[in-house]
């Protein structure tokens, strides 16, 4: 799927060096970063809309002392 996006110029220029430097192109180093930076950037997402839903009530919390009764470890 084409995707057009706009790179600082910053950007722009660091992966224009390593285009030169390594022969490999620009799609494949966006490729590789948007592959491996995916499962942060779901994490962190994800664990914003959890403390959302903890803060407004809607998420219970447990302590771990209840965790650690619950799953019989204090025994």
């Amino acid at each position: 799927m084409p995707i057009s996006i706009q790179l600082s110029s910053e950007t722009e220029q660091r992966l224009g060096f390593l285009v030169t430097q390594t022969g490999r192109s620009k799609a494949d180093y966006l490729r590789e970063i948007i592959e491996n930076s995916f499962d942060d950037l779901e994490d962190s997402y994800l664990a914003t809309q959890v403390l959302e839903r903890v803060r407004s009530g809607q998420e219970k919390v447990y302590s771990a002392s209840e965790v650690r009764k619950e799953l019989g470890l204090d025994d």
